[in-house]
């Protein structure tokens, strides 16, 4: 089957843009001015690039974004997981839910970039596991998601009264159009 004139340079048109979007340009990022705490390292928390492109993150980054849940905007995983603080854990300190409880409560590992939509009013940051790895944190604070759960399931808020998700607010939200 013979290709038209038209299909022809539609295929050369697609093939250049996809070219001219993988090419992309500098990622272009703020960092937040509140302090991580000792022992934490404070990470840049806003995405995207220049005006109209978007930069895809870097292998090993986990993207936090705000989302809607029932108990109003909260601070998820691009995936929808609702992530959590831990009661047991302090400021700048090592994550404290490790063995049994970190089977129930993973941490939230990788390198930490807020959403290219979203303007985070806490700073987010890492801090060292017992094992090495890099635990990301919020204001210091180490994150966790709680095995199971769905996408925007608030449903670990509050267990045992030490679980809480962050809460954020609709100014938080803004549009990246």
């Amino acid at each position: 089957m013979r290709k038209s004139g038209w299909a022809v340079a539609a295929a050369g048109i697609s093939s250049l843009v996809l070219l001219l979007t993988a090419c992309g340009g500098s990622s272009s990022s703020s960092s937040s001015s509140a302090a991580a705490g000792s022992g934490s390292t404070s990470t840049p928390t806003a995405g995207g690039g220049p005006s109209g492109s978007v930069n895809l993150p870097s292998p090993g980054t986990q993207v936090l974004i705000i989302e809607r849940s029932k108990l109003g905007w909260v601070l998820a995983e691009a995936n929808g997981l609702v992530v959590y603080t831990y009661g047991g854990d302090s400021k700048g300190g090592s994550p404290t839910c490790t063995g049994v409880c970190g089977t129930l409560w993973p941490a939230v590992t990788g390198l930490p970039q807020a959403g290219p939509a979203d303007t985070l009013p806490g700073t987010l940051g890492t801090v060292s596991m017992p094992n090495g790895a890099k635990q990301i944190t919020y204001n210091g604070f180490p994150l966790y998601t709680l095995k199971g759960a769905g996408a925007l399931s608030t449903k670990g808020n509050g267990m045992d009264g030490k679980w809480h998700v962050i809460k954020l607010s609709s100014k938080d939200v803004i549009a990246s159009f």
